[in-house]
């Protein structure tokens, strides 16, 4: 093995993996199941409905052999997984542009391929910044393509970072006029591990959490913040179409806090953040609408 002095930017030298294409039948029961977790009172979408934003995570899932994944329970190898020692990774955000929405109940494709590869050093020391694409096309046309920034390390960063407890005072008053609250708990986070074929320890094992990574406890679904984000505008503009989207997950959240997903709107979009009394940004985003001729559900 190379020492650990070795730049990050020498293992991917040469690391050029192709574009992967998978398929998906945009069965409506994911929708249904996320909807449960959500605790709304019906499914957000059925059979010829358009997909909200981002709900394109809960299909195209892969459910590898169990010897393929590692310690951590992620996999130990992959196609857009980059070859360095002691891989550790963090979601970090992306960007969606919908040109027209997924529709439930109509075949879909997803074309995967390597963006960017982006050596940076950090406070930590030295990171990769790791851009995937996905073109998702349904009746032959693109509809939506999505870009993934995921960040690794090699090895793991000094401790002391994490904080040593929860903060579960409740949730920060709203400054915008859309928002949530949600209070996100084991049971919650298992369920959502399973709806996305998620099986990394730190959502589920609260002994790894504490011995291993060093966090006060289970540690909330990076997604889950940009999910609730966008089911505030789904909630309070129905009729409005997200035609562009940006995300950045900043800091965890933990099992038993308190959060507040807030957004405040404009004629054209919303700029939204998810808190708690600890953090005022564990992560923002923002949404852009398409004119509002084209509606919300148009046809084809």
């Amino acid at each position: 093995m190379q020492p650990a002095t070795t730049p990050l930017s020498s293992y991917v030298e040469t690391w050029h993996p192709e574009a992967v294409t998978a398929h998906d039948p945009m069965d409506p029961g994911p929708a249904a199941a996320i909807s449960a977790l959500l605790d709304l009172p019906e499914p957000a979408a059925r059979t010829g409905d358009p997909l909200p934003p981002l709900w394109q995570w809960f299909h195209f899932l892969r459910w590898p052999a169990q010897h393929e994944l590692g310690p951590d329970g992620h996999l130990r190898d992959a196609r857009f997984l980059p070859p360095i020692p002691d891989r550790q990774r963090m979601f970090a955000g992306g960007r969606c542009e919908i040109t027209e929405p997924l529709r439930l109940g109509e075949p879909a494709e997803r074309v995967s391929s390597l963006g960017a590869v982006t050596p940076k050093h950090g406070r930590s020391g030295e990171l990769l910044f790791v851009t995937e694409r996905q073109e998702f096309r349904q009746a032959g046309q693109v509809c939506m393509v999505e870009e993934q920034d995921i960040v690794y390390r090699s090895g793991r960063s000094a401790g002391g970072q994490h904080p040593a407890t929860i903060d579960d005072r409740p949730a920060p008053g709203p400054e915008g006029p859309w928002y949530l609250g949600l209070r996100p708990d084991p049971t919650l986070l298992f369920r959502l591990s399973a709806l996305t074929a998620n099986a990394h320890r730190i959502h589920y094992d609260a002994p790894y959490c504490h011995d291993t990574e060093g966090y006060p406890d289970l540690v909330v679904h990076g997604p889950l913040l940009a999910l609730l984000m966008l089911d505030v505008v789904r909630r309070n503009a129905p009729e409005r179409r997200v035609r562009s989207l940006s995300f950045r997950l900043r800091r965890p959240v933990f099992a038993g806090e308190h959060l507040l997903a807030e957004g405040t709107p404009s004629g054209t979009g919303a700029q939204l953040r998810t808190a708690t009394h600890r953090d005022a940004q564990h992560a923002t985003a923002e949404v852009t609408f398409a004119s509002p001729e084209l509606g919300c559900c148009d046809d084809h």
